[in-house]
């Protein structure tokens, strides 16, 4: 399986897709049998730029757009990185920090973590497994190589309940054990990115990583959608574990 195909002359920040040119709004052709909700979305998928630049660049899904606008902001992902993804299904941040921190030719390393399965990504090592399992952190390291993150990623997301209060709590109940988990694997000077959703508990998160991380702010790429709570925090400069 081929990598991710870039275009000539691609930098590491790009041009929002769409951005400079007028799409022709697609209408879904097909409606009867599915419900006002069900044609919204693939309304929205069909008209959606980053969707077909993924499709076009050979990314797994949209996604991928995110951690490139976080990593063009904060320059996370360098060459020769320790990187560990997760919540990575469908691998569309493993495909973006393999790439970038050229794990595929041998010179970095990224570790992907999730309950699903995931098709293999040139340079990524792919670890089927619920993160809560004792067993996981273990796991997770000795395919890191028994080394030091560099860079933990965490775009995991438990399923919508519909009920707006319980998926936040949800969602900032995974990104915590994420945090909690940076903690003790990354190297001194590492950074970490966690999805989380405005709501008021994501700054007691923040709060928490300012003790250990010199720099820690919320950011929101481009790619996220405007009418989503989703934003991400990242904190980078982990101070080592005598910090905490």
């Amino acid at each position: 399986m081929s990598g991710p195909r870039r275009p000539e002359g691609a930098g590491r920040r790009r041009n929002p897709p769409g951005r400079g040119r007028r799409r022709l709004k697609v209408k879904v052709k097909k409606a009867r049998g599915k419900t006002t909700s069900q044609v919204r979305w693939l309304q929205r998928q069909l008209n959606d730029p980053f969707v077909a630049e993924a499709k076009r660049l050979g990314y797994r899904s949209r996604a991928a757009f995110k951690l490139i606008g976080i990593d063009d902001e904060f320059g996370l992902l360098k060459p020769g990185a320790r990187v560990i993804d997760l919540g990575a299904t469908p691998g569309g941040w493993s495909q973006v920090a393999a790439e970038r921190v050229g794990a595929a030719q041998g010179a970095g390393r990224v570790v992907a973590v999730d309950l699903h399965g995931i098709e293999p990504i040139p340079g990524v090592v792919i670890l089927k497994k619920d993160f809560y399992d004792a067993d996981a952190p273990e796991m997770i390291m000795k395919a890191l190589g028994d080394a030091q993150a560099d860079v933990v990623l965490s775009d995991m997301a438990a399923h919508a309940t519909g009920h707006k209060q319980t998926d936040h709590l949800r969602v900032m109940g995974l990104a915590e054990v994420a945090a909690d988990f940076a903690r003790k694997v990354l190297a001194p000077g590492g950074a970490f990115v966690a999805k989380v959703l405005r709501g008021g508990t994501e700054n007691a998160l923040l709060n928490e990583l300012k003790r250990d991380f010199a720099k820690v702010r919320h950011f929101k790429p481009q790619a996220s959608r405007a009418d989503s709570a989703e934003l991400y925090v990242v904190a980078t400069g982990f101070r080592g574990k005598s910090g905490e």
